[in-house]
């Protein structure tokens, strides 16, 4: 009975993390073209998925340890070994730990991006304030500060 619980949530949260993985993806691109609107409809489509996946990783690791099992891949083959179902326990759980493997990494490289665009707007926004001045090479190829720079409003 415990076996088929967790295979039915192994099946659900596989398909969650598809269409999440599949938001991740759709965040990229809609980070990279600064559309905001889409971001937010993303984000809205991502949370549901997120707390149901947090659900369901709890529910997984309570059945494992009201079984006294370890809440790890050691607990999912030690039940697999006495279940049926066993080995496709095993492999609907290693099929969604690499899908949630590959959701981190994309949202791993759309933080980065993130970051990235927020250094460039804050250096931006230093310029046209007049409060950073920008880098510019000397008569020897290094780096030297302007001194003395109105912000453009001034200019």
């Amino acid at each position: 009975m415990h076996d088929a619980t967790l295979l039915e949530l192994f099946n659900d949260d596989i398909g969650s993390a598809e269409q999440l993985l599949e938001l991740i993806d759709d965040e990229f691109q809609a980070l990279g073209e600064r559309d905001l609107v889409r971001l937010q409809t993303i984000l809205e489509k991502k949370q549901p998925l997120l707390m149901q996946l947090d659900q369901h990783g709890r529910a997984r690791s309570q059945l494992l340890i009201s079984l006294q099992l370890s809440a790890d891949r050691a607990g999912l083959q030690a039940l697999a070994e006495r279940s049926s179902q066993g080995a496709e326990l095993l492999e609907r759980g290693d099929q969604l730990h690499v899908l949630l493997e590959r959701c981190q990494a994309g949202n791993l490289r759309n933080g980065r991006l993130i970051r990235s665009s927020q250094t460039s707007t804050r250096t931006m926004l230093g310029i046209l304030r007049g409060g950073e001045t920008p880098s510019l090479y000397d008569s020897r190829g290094s780096t030297a500060r302007i001194g003395q720079q109105r912000p453009l409003s001034q200019a």
